[in-house]
């Protein structure tokens, strides 16, 4: 951490009385250090993710962090309170605080930090030498690494065992940084001490490497200290096993390494069978709600590519030969070299067959979201016969679900052990995908092809006023999150109208994608005409906003929200909400359910469709320039004079 911290980046007397003070005053060391560039959106970044999780540790510590946009280089700050301030910890205040900045992005640095700093906070030393420095640079060097604290004059540990004990761990939390970090370091340690070898597999947030199959077969014992699911718990299968919170490895490790040896010794062992796939139930305390979105985003997310890839094909094909190529016998039994017909043809009847997996893949992965792998067979054989049936998008997001609870049920089946081993890959797929095949073909299938088939009759007749309020309702859905959960039940709407398609069905789509580009194109251009109310780094964002909004990705703008979201998420919103409607009023269709400009030859009315675009994106630029400008000709509440000018006001200058 060389790098991170300097002797003007530390506070050994910091006199704040509350957490937003004290991420203040240490921010504004930053802002003087040329680390940070707009100390107001900085802290509103820093408040985000507070409201988050509190980020007090055990201990007395207190770890304030965020990833910023107005963030120049990876940062770390540090100031010790006499009085304590209180991070949200369950032991009481805090006196050691450390303010983490990183790069919008910098998702690595950001994990290094937290990760390094937490491993060393479990060192009782160098807390301890952090509590007793007195000089700034001294503590900064001590910090980097580059002054170790004096040794303290410690009793010896206890003798190493005879027969020495060798366990593997796991541990995660929600947020996959501090606590899981400092869990690994607190079992390693106790280990040491107690003659134990501890192995520990950590599933932060970067992710994770997997423990040697090796070292788990050879282990004693397993400790999982987890908050959230472990992922791939299977392979501990047979081995004793202690299940734990997080927190329990950070404050008692020892304990838990005793009980790993009491059950070791009495022969305990899991139950678990080691094939059994672990189902991804969701964190701790999270509702069925938001089970249920994330089940389905898994499967929306998955359909995606053979959106493009069949959507995109099918369009170049139109494009090639015209609409009639959709008649065009297969090219298996005609294909002529010469012919531009061909060639279009043979376009045409790749996308189609790619198309034709939508359903299916929607549903295997939604029911692979919440039961993991054994949810795949019966989720895409639901989907296939949805289709078969013609019970269409919304047959198959029913088929996920049915296939997910089906195989929950059997997985919660107490078997004898001799038939665990077949259960993955003969009993749950035979029996689920017959149970899920009967309930579509025979109960639930038949109503759902009936309200699909009204679903798209609607979209059929739609005209006049309706087709223009729907039309701003799928234009808000589309800008409110830019790419999340709301965003992608608006564009999977517009994809299931397409497996069918009707004059509705093709403005829904048009309207969908329409608005879906000018978030970005919106930002590109406020950042354009306005740009002294913007950072350096969103005129570079802005920049890439024009390619990303011409090609219908509305992510290209979340740079931007993420830094203000009061004011461009509504701005962006109220632009989608006139670009849907007047998409929807001219009448405008679309076959490509991806593209961007690049398909507007496959677009009717499109002179009328771009103005639509144009009209959106003037209206997000206005207003999110008319919200910042209002925010701008606001003094600031500080001490220090106001800056002349709004350009100014990104970098306060140092005292």
């Amino acid at each position: 951490m060389s790098e991170l911290i300097t002797a003007g980046l530390v506070d050994v007397h910091l006199s704040a009385d509350s957490k937003q003070a004290a991420a203040r005053s240490l921010a504004e060391r930053m802002v003087a250090a040329g680390r940070v560039t707009d100390l107001e959106g900085f802290l509103a970044d820093v408040a985000a993710r507070e409201a988050q999780m509190p980020t007090g540790l055990d201990g007395g510590i207190g770890i304030p962090h965020c990833r910023s946009a107005h963030v120049t280089a990876p940062t770390l700050a540090f100031g010790r309170s006499a009085d304590g301030i209180d991070f949200g910890a369950a032991d009481g205040p805090a006196d050691l605080i450390f303010l983490i900045a990183a790069p919008a992005g910098a998702d690595d640095d950001h994990l290094t930090i937290l990760s390094s700093l937490a491993r060393r906070l479990m060192d009782a030393e160098f807390t301890a030498a952090l509590r007793a420095g007195r000089d700034a640079a001294a503590v900064a060097a001590l910090i980097r690494g580059e002054e170790a604290p004096a040794p303290a004059d410690a009793p010896a540990g206890p003798a190493t065992v005879a027969a020495p004990l060798r366990i593997v761990a796991v541990t995660s939390c929600p947020t996959g940084i501090a606590h899981t970090y400092m869990a690994a370091e607190s079992l390693q340690k106790a280990g040491e001490t107690e003659g134990v070898e501890v192995v520990v597999e950590t599933q932060g947030s970067a992710g994770f490497t997997r423990l040697d199959p090796a070292v788990i077969a050879a282990a004693d014992g397993v400790i999982l200290a987890h908050d959230v699911e472990v992922r791939e718990k299977s392979r501990f299968a047979g081995k004793p096993t202690v299940d734990v919170g997080v927190k329990a490895a950070i404050n008692r490790p020892a304990e838990l390494i005793a009980e790993v040896r009491s059950r070791a010794e009495r022969g305990e062992v899991t139950a678990e069978a080691a094939t059994t796939a672990p189902m991804d139930t969701g964190a701790p305390g999270d509702h069925f709600g938001t089970r249920l979105r994330k089940w389905l985003m898994t499967g929306v997310s998955y359909m995606v590519p053979f959106v493009a890839a069949g959507g995109l094909l099918i369009a170049l094909a139109f494009a090639i030969g015209g609409y009639e190529i959709s008649d065009a016998p297969s090219v298996a039994e005609h294909f002529a070299w010469s012919e531009s017909a061909s060639w279009a043809a043979l376009v045409f009847q790749i996308g189609g067959a790619a198309f034709g997996f939508l359903v299916p893949v929607l549903a295997g992965y939604i029911a692979y979201g919440m039961v993991d792998r054994p949810g795949l067979v019966p989720g895409i054989v639901g989907g296939a016969i949805a289709v078969t049936i013609n019970a269409g998008f919304l047959g198959g997001l029913a088929a996920g679900l049915i296939a997910g609870a089906v195989v929950m049920a059997v997985q919660r089946v107490h078997v004898p052990p001799v038939l665990r081993g077949i259960m993955p890959v003969v009993v749950i797929p035979l029996f689920s995908s017959a149970v899920v095949g009967f309930l579509m073909f025979v109960v639930v299938g038949k109503p759902i092809a009936s309200l699909q088939k009204a679903m798209t009759d609607w979209l059929s007749g739609l005209s006049g006023g309706n087709a223009v309020l729907l039309g701003v309702l799928l234009g808000l859905m589309m800008c409110f999150d830019l790419g999340g959960p709301v965003n992608k039940v608006a564009y999977a709407f517009a994809v299931g109208g397409l497996a069918t398609p009707t004059d509705g069905s093709l403005k829904v789509m048009a309207a969908v994608m329409a608005a879906g580009m000018v978030p970005p194109l919106g930002m590109a251009l406020a950042t354009t005409v306005r740009a002294n109310l913007f950072t350096k780094t969103e005129r570079e964002n802005g920049k890439a906003a024009w390619v990303l909004g011409a090609s219908f990705i509305s992510e290209g703008a979340i740079p931007f929200a993420a830094a203000d979201p009061l004011r461009v998420i509504p701005s962006a919103m109220a632009g989608g909400a006139v670009t849907g409607a007047l998409s929807m009023a001219f009448d405008a269709t679309l076959r490509a359910p991806h593209g961007g400009i690049f398909v507007v030859p496959l677009i009717g009315e499109p002179l009328f469709y771009l103005l639509a675009i144009a009209a959106g994106t003037v209206v997000t630029a206005a207003l999110v320039v008319l919200l910042k400008s209002r925010r701008r000709a606001t003094p600031p509440a500080e001490t220090v004079p106001a800056p002349e000018t709004a350009s100014d006001a990104k970098v306060p200058t140092a005292a």
